[in-house]
Parts: structure tokens; sequence; C-alpha cells
């Protein structure tokens, strides 16, 4: 049996460019994985292994890996850090148990930063902080720790303290032992010297020292004690302490250096095994119910418990179809048959496989707390629950956000139409917030993500790693409907043909709904002039109709609907004809509630220099932005805004030529709001003809 405690579940996570992939790559040299390190810049790295990965230079798909530092089993997942790749970090972050968090030493707490922090504490997933980039120009240390408190609202614990500053950066100061580690070699992470604190820092290092146990000892109210009696704890009680705080979250362990020039990886490696919990430290994950529900029950870290993993990530490579898992508690032989609780089938295991990025070795058996992949899995998806079969379980299950774009894609040649529908259908397994669906009036597919990046990256890879030639149509925006006015109505579904007739009569109150509730349906009938078993079919038949908006047919989200009166016939009601008179209903009060078109809004966080302000802001003001913030930073301005997603089209064209290709930015989804009146009108027109083209086409 394998010592859980020496297990560490890792992710390393942050803002595009602040050096995850890097990170990752020195850790892999240090640990003895690899013996080349391969650079972001040059297109050979481990973990960043698509070609879209390798020529973009950045990581798309998040990969596993394993490694081993003073005895301790890491399993390390590298993630994406552009925003339209966030659902990569979710659901690793969702399995893992602790985590590295990059910020660059330059450009700080940025928004993609924000993102994944705020993932992680949905996650309740410890982490450490990795200051990186101290060598470039505008790089201070301690500003970023300043930033971590002020924007992320985190406690960072400061454990080390850099030497010198930009190009002038040598090592770090390790404040437990009062021990500079200076890297001479930037070519040699292995070789360092290990000296004495330089006498400039003296003061500062001690400064820092009393901060750092003072936050520690407070874990422990025996040594606080004695620490304000004037006695010092050994490190070893103080590392305690850390270790207690950090799994608790009560604080953040922070460190400095540089990943490319390979100064400062030893101590964060160290901290991973000191203060980082194993998969026995944290939280059982909960059970729940078929209504995903927690259900009192947990899926504790144990080898004599039943067999219980999730299924985090699907991939389709070279050798076939591979399940990520992550065990959470029992065993796993090669051989076993087990349960997909989500479907009720059950499969055989064949082949089991430990992950070094998309290499493999073969193994027999998994336990609690091991993350590794099963071979040519069936019918299994992100988020399902694999357990025994003797005992069914569901875990706590993942939620994805809603695509906000969309393209229309068609083959160039009719031989690719089944390549392209098998190859689709492999990549909505492996993404989950990447959508497909079939226009049932022109035939047309329709590609729907969370970015135009992302949608871009899936055309290429149909391209080239399926070799379907594709025409793309202009992206779309994903516009809902939504109603501004109440209204109290009444509707009567009667039908009389010969045998028997239908009967359904509802009083109900339409009302807009908080924003982000979506169909929201209550009843409030007493003394059964709408018997109880009507109240689902009358349900169903409102949110049938909720696809298709009054204004121009776009979904319609935040409605409450309220039924409050009706009345029903003893031989001529059922649920059917109560489901009818919901649609009815719909039809008939919908267009009375004074109906609006609202568009996606999106966080967009934008990065210029000092020169170029006044051009974005009025570029953004232009698009009909919304200016929240502007912090000006050591090499530039961060702008923060509200904008429609339909003005941010080819964006980063437009940065780049005003910034003469120094700007940078990214976006996110932020909430659906009301669309001006000549916008409204525009995009009720252009549906209107699209529709009309569709019926031409027929």
């Amino acid at each position: 049996m394998t010592d859980l405690s020496l297990y560490r579940n890792i992710g390393i996570f942050a803002h595009v460019d602040a050096g995850k992939t890097t990170t990752t790559e020195r850790i892999l040299k240090l640990t003895g994985k690899i013996h080349k390190i391969g650079e972001v810049h040059d297109g050979e790295t481990t973990t960043d292994f698509m070609d879209q990965e390798r020529e973009r230079g950045i990581t798309i798909q998040s990969a596993a890996t394993t490694c081993y530092w003073k005895d301790h089993r890491l399993n390390i997942i590298d993630t994406p850090g552009h925003v339209d790749f966030t659902i990569e970090v979710y659901r690793s972050l969702k399995v893992l148990d602790g985590g590295v968090g990059v910020f660059c030493g330059s450009g700080g707490v940025e928004p993609q930063s924000e993102t994944n922090w705020r993932y992680a504490n949905e996650s309740e997933v410890a982490r450490i902080i990795f200051v990186n980039k101290l060598d470039r120009i505008g790089a201070d240390f301690l500003k970023v720790v300043g930033q971590v408190e002020k924007v992320l609202g985190a406690n960072p614990l400061v454990m080390v303290l850099p030497i010198g500053t930009e190009d002038d950066f040598i090592g770090v100061v390790d404040l437990l032992t009062r021990k500079s580690h200076v890297w001479p070699d930037p070519g040699n992470p292995e070789k360092f010297e290990i000296g004495d604190v330089p006498e400039d820092m003296v003061d500062q290092v001690e400064e820092y020292r009393e901060k750092l146990i003072e936050t520690a000892v407070e874990q422990d109210d025996d040594l606080m004690e004695s620490y304000l009696d004037g006695e010092e704890p050994s490190i070893d009680d103080i590392k305690r302490c850390i270790r207690k705080g950090t799994i608790a979250l009560d604080f953040f362990p922070t460190y400095c250096g540089s990943a490319f020039k390979d100064k400062g990886i030893q101590l964060i490696l160290d901290a991973v095994v000191d203060y980082l919990p194993n998969p026995t430290d944290v939280k059982p994950q909960p059970l729940t119910d078929d209504e995903g529900e927690p259900n009192g029950e947990f899926a504790v870290v144990d080898e004599k418990e039943p067999f219980r993993a999730l299924a985090f990530k699907i991939m389709d490579d070279r050798f076939g179809a591979l399940t990520f898992v992550r065990v959470y508690s029992g065993v796993l032989n090669k051989g076993d048959t087990i349960l997909n609780s989500y479907t009720g089938k059950s499969e055989r295991v064949g082949r089991m496989v430990e992950m070094h990025a998309d290499d493999r070795n073969e193994i027999d058996r998994a336990q609690a707390g091991d993350i590794f992949a099963i071979v040519g899995m069936k019918n299994v998806q992100t988020g399902h629950t694999l357990c025994s079969t003797t005992h069914p379980c569901t875990l706590e299950p993942m939620i994805f956000p809603e695509p906000v774009i969309s393209i229309a894609v068609s083959p160039k040649d009719k031989s690719s139409v089944e390549k392209m529908s098998i190859a689709i259908g492999k990549m909505v397994k492996e993404d989950p917030s990447f959508r497909v669906e079939t226009d049932d009036d022109s035939g047309e597919t329709i590609l729907k993500g969370m970015g135009e990046l992302h949608l871009d990256i899936k055309v290429d890879i149909l391209n080239r790693t399926y070799g379907v030639d594709l025409e793309v149509g202009a992206p779309q925006v994903a516009y809902r409907e939504t109603i501004t006015a109440e209204i109290d109505d009444t509707y009567t579904h009667k039908k009389q043909s010969g045998g028997s007739g239908q009967f359904g009569k509802i009083d109900y109150r339409i009302k807009p709904g908080e924003p982000g509730t979506g169909y929201v349906f209550s009843s409030i009938v007493v003394g059964g002039n709408v018997p109880k078993e009507f109240f689902p079919a009358i349900e169903k038949g409102f949110k049938g109709m909720m696809e298709k908006g009054p204004i121009a047919g776009f979904p319609v989200l935040d409605v409450e609907i309220e039924l409050y009166d009706g009345g029903f016939h003893a031989v001529d009601s059922s649920a059917v004809a109560f489901e009818l008179a919901a649609r009815g209903a719909y039809r008939q009060s919908m267009p009375k509630a004074s109906p609006e078109l609202i568009e996606p809004m999106m966080k967009v966080d934008v990065f210029t220099p000092d020169d170029h302000v006044g051009d974005v802001i009025g570029d953004l003001n232009r698009r009909r932005g919304m200016i929240k913030d502007q912090d000006t930073g050591t090499t530039g301005v961060r702008i923060k805004a509200d904008v429609p997603l339909a003005e941010m089209f080819g964006y980063i064209s437009t940065l780049r030529t005003m910034t003469s290709g120094r700007g940078q930015f990214s976006m996110e989804f932020s909430h659906y709001a009301q669309c001006p009146r000549s916008v409204s009108e525009a995009v009720v027109e252009a549906e209107k003809e699209r529709q009309e083209a569709k019926k031409s086409k027929k």
C-alpha cells in the first residue's frame, strides 16, 4: 500500500504569459523527469504538446504529469491561462488538493489571475504563490504581494525576499533559515550557493521574519504563548504551523524567483512538500442525490472504502480515447468492472496509464489519491462519477458556463461531412464549454464557444488534426430576450371534437425575474382549482416555450411565472391539456409583458502603455463600453471596462494598431444587459433576413 502522506496533487495556474509552463518545465528538469528543458518561445515544451499550443506559445488544454521530489510523488497539472480556456482550470482545480499560483513580477495580479483565484477559492484548494520573472524590467516582488492582498483579498505569507531586482536579481533569502540562495549560472538550476544574508538586507530580513513567525504561531495557542514570553519556536514547529494555516486557507506562503533563469524553483518544490496537503488532509468529497444535492455522505480517502472516482477530462489522441480520473476512495485494478452512475452502465477497465503530457506508462492498479487515465472508456463524459458496481453513488457534479459566441461551419466537400461529424463528437466530449447544434431549417452546423480564440482553435483542430476543410461564417452573438413588465392573465385551452375532449384553464402572473435566475415557476393555487398532478405539465409547457422569445426568437431569460388559479374538468382535463394551455398562455401573454432584447456584456481588461491611454479609452467608449477602473503600473496602465460582445470582434488587431503592438487584453463573460433600441432594431432586422434566407434555400 502506498503512503498517501507522500502524495501531492497540485495544479499550476496563472494569467497568460506569467510563466506557468516554463515553471512546470523547470520542475520536471529538477525532479529528473526530463533531461532537456524546452522553451515556450521555441515551441518545444513538454506539457504544451499540441501544434496549436506550440505555434501560439499558449497552453490550451491542461496536461498531467507525475514526478518525484524528496521521496514525495507529485501529480502536476499545467493549466491554460487564456480566459477562453478557463474551463480547463476549473475542472483541474476540482480534482486537485493544492496549487501553485504563478504571478508575473512586473504584471502582478492580472485579470485571469483573479478568475483562477476565485475558482480555487470556490474549490477550497490550498495554494502557495510564486512571483515569477523577477529579472524583468519593472519587476517588484513586494508590490505584487500588496496587489495579492488588495485585489484578491488574500493573505500572502512572505517566505523569501529577493536579492537584487531586474537585471541584478541573483537569488533569494530564505526567511526561516536566514540563509541566502544564489544561482550564479542561469543554465544550471542545480548549482546554487547557500550563504549568509547580504549585509544591506539584514534589517529587512528580520522585519519580515518576525511577521512570518507571528502569523504562523497564531495556528497554535501554546506556541503563541511561548513566543509572546520571548521564546522563539523551532523551525520544525514554525513549519508545522505554516502547513496547518496553508491547508486551512488562512494564508498563502509566497515565494519569488525567475523560472526562465532557473532561480528559486527548488524552494517552490520544498514548499509543495512541506506545506501543501496530501489527499487525506483535505475535506472528503460530498456525495449527492439524483438532483445533485448533498446527501450527507462522503467519499473518504481510504483504500478500504468502495471505489469512487470522478472523470474530469476526456482526451482523444493517437492511441485512442483517454478518460482522466481522480480516485477519491477505494482501489481500481486492471480488469475490474465499474459503474458510470450517470448513465447507469457498467464498463470493464482494460488499460490504465500514468500520464506524462502526451506520453504514458502502463499501470495495473490505482488507489485513493491517484490521478491517472483509463484507455478506451465508452459513454463517459466530463463530470461523470465512476464507482463500484455494488456501491452506486454520485460525486458533486461540475457546472460549466454557457457559450456566448457561435459560428456556422460547413465542410467544403461532401466527403468531409461524416469526418466532420465524428471529429466534432470527439471534441464536444473533450471540452464541455464547446457546444454544437444543427440548424433545422438551413442544415448548418453551429459551433458555440467562450470566445473568438476558443472557436478559432477548434476550427484549426478540425482542419489539421482531423483533415476537415471548412467554410466558416461570421461570428454570431448569443443574444437573449427578457421581459420588463409584470402581467396578470388567464388562458383556457378547450377542444371538443368527438370522443374525450381537452380542457385546461390557468390564471397566472408573468413577471421579470432576478438577473441570472433563468426561468422560475411557482404555484400558489389552493383549494384544488388546478389539481397538483397537473403542475409539472404546466411548468413543462412554459419551459418548452422559453427557447423562442417573442421579439426575434432568441431564448428567454430571467422570467418568473406564478400560477395562482385556474379550472379543470373532471373528465376532459389531462396533463396534455394543461401543457397545451401553458403553451397558449405563453404565446398570448409574452408579447404584452414589454419584451426586450438583451446582449452579453464582457468584462474587458486592457493593458496599454501610458502614451496610448486616451486612444484606448476613446475606442472603448465608441464600442459602447463602460469604463470601470484605471490602474497605473510601472510599465503601463490597466483599464477595466464592461463592453458588449457584439462590439469586440477583431478588437485585438485594433488594439495592436493603436498601441504599436504593445497593448494586450483579455475578456470574459460578465452578465446580460438590455440592448439600446437602435441595436435591438438592427439585430431583429438581421434575424428576420436570416430566417428569410433560410426559407428561400429550402
